[in-house]
């Protein structure tokens, strides 16, 4: 390791002292910080004795420090510039984490993974942060949101994946911040809420190209304030906003070339993942899984549901690191059961905020199942699912009930000004 690589660990634990101290009042920060600096300790540790010393678990962090280098290369040859797919094809639908990647290693002369994986940490501790305001936007209390803060920051599969050069950190940081900005924008509507969605959906489109149609409806839901959610007056005017969108994305799409546009790259990476070929070679090895569906994605989707959602079971026999994957499945049975009791009390309370996160929940968890093959490839993919699911528990968890009607006009809580970020 280079001085430069130390230098940027501790840049990235500095950084994520900072954004605690915003993020949250000083009372809160106090106890929060040694948590979440346990917690990035942590990753760094399982990164040098787990990952990087034969635990045998990963690839794509490999490959992504590969893209990565690649860039790197090019700014030898032509300076320090966004690189493209034009030019570099393999950077295509994950430039984000590739770029922040490549500037690590150019500051270091050379491969940095630990100084690499220092950044993803940071960023997987900073979504706790996010994860505590959200809860309290929600109408969580402060026991229940530190609990959840606690949870996230340890859960196994998330700590896994934000301890290597992986992208599910970046992937589940900005599909969480952008449903916290939609659920914000009904406490108080703010036009620089929406002005914010712009780069980080750009970013998201980078990490995770199909993501961003995930996101797009619960953020359409939370721009259009509602009086009633799932009255028949509030679908009306939904449908009054996603008809014109939808032709207009659909217009821009026929002015350019083939699957060029928004909608024709969102329909090709569905077919590609839902392909029988895909699926079928994403089922080779000890975590895959074939269904008798006669090639078509969409036949078995019951089963296919159970496993997007419910893998790896109990009984299920596999490598170690699917054995120890059924920790994390275990906590998500739990965060499952309180969800749901949740999900209860929004529905009594607060359908509005309900209606946002399901129309996340319900469309991702569905078409997961129509690419699913691989229990170890899911168990990644529906990281987002878990974090998201994760909020209607920590409302459970509440011993106070702060819902007294619709979000606008609840007495602000001083954690929970009606703003995922703090001091707007």
């Amino acid at each position: 390791m280079t001085p430069v690589e130390y230098i940027v660990v501790i840049a990235a634990a500095v950084l994520l002292v900072v954004v605690v101290h915003a993020g949250l009042k000083p009372r809160v920060a106090w106890r929060v910080l040694p948590v979440l600096l346990a917690a990035f300790a942590v990753r760094l540790a399982v990164h040098v004795l787990l990952m990087r010393s034969g635990l045998g678990y990963g690839g794509d962090n490999y490959s992504y420090e590969a893209r990565a280098l690649g860039i790197v290369e090019l700014w030898h040859r032509n300076g320090v510039h966004y690189v493209t797919s034009d030019e570099l094809g393999s950077v295509y639908g994950v430039a984000v984490p590739c770029h922040v990647f490549a500037l690590v290693m150019y500051l270091c002369g050379g491969k940095a993974p630990l100084a690499c994986t220092a950044v993803v940490a940071s960023l997987g501790c900073g979504l706790c942060v996010v994860l505590y305001r959200f809860a309290r936007l929600l109408g969580a209390d402060e026991r229940a949101a530190f609990r959840l803060l606690v949870l996230t920051a340890f859960l196994p599969g998330f700590l896994l994946h934000t301890s290597d050069m992986f992208k599910d950190g970046f992937n589940a940081f900005l599909v969480v911040t952008c449903l916290g900005l939609a659920v914000s924008n009904l406490r108080r509507f703010d036009p620089l809420k929406v002005a914010a969605l712009g780069p980080l959906l750009w970013a998201l489109w980078n990490v995770r190209p199909y993501m961003v149609f995930m996101c797009s409806l619960p953020l359409l839901a939370g721009a259009v304030r509602v009086k009633h959610a799932l009255s028949g007056r509030s679908l009306v005017i939904f449908a009054v906003v996603l008809i014109p969108v939808l032709v207009l994305l659909q217009g821009f799409d026929q002015g350019l070339d083939q699957d060029g546009g928004p909608l024709g790259t969102m329909q090709a990476q569905l077919d590609r993942g839902q392909s029988q070929h895909t699926r079928l070679a994403n089922a080779e090895g000890g975590s895959g899984v074939v269904f008798d569906d006669g090639g078509n994605a969409w036949s078995d989707l019951g089963p296919k549901l159970a496993y997007t959602l419910l893998s790896p079971f109990p009984w299920a026999s596999g490598s170690m690191a699917l054995q120890l994957g059924k920790i994390d499945t275990l906590l998500w049975y739990w965060l499952l059961f309180c969800a749901a009791q949740g999900a209860r009390h929004l529905w009594r309370h607060d359908r509005r905020t309900l209606l946002i996160l399901m129309l996340f929940l319900v469309p991702a968890s569905i078409a997961y199942a129509t690419t699913m093959s691989n229990i170890g490839l899911i168990f990644r993919q529906r990281i987002p699912i878990v974090m998201v699911t994760s909020l209607l528990s920590a409302i459970a968890w509440s011993r106070t009930r702060p819902y007294a009607g619709p979000p606008e006009e609840r007495a602000t809580d001083p954690e929970a000004p009606g703003s995922l970020i703090r001091g707007t």
